[in-house]
């Protein structure tokens, strides 16, 4: 695919942020990582 790729749905899975596949284990994650950002976003 091309660019629709990152701004479709699958991506959003892939990367887990407002997928369902597994979005709970970020979910805390980035609760208890919430001041170091630039460490979950890379």
């Amino acid at each position: 695919m091309g660019k629709g790729d990152g701004r479709s749905r699958r991506s959003k899975i892939w990367r887990g942020t407002h997928g369902k596949t597994r979005p709970r284990k970020k979910r805390k994650n980035r609760a208890h990582r919430r001041k170091p950002k630039p460490q979950t976003v890379g």
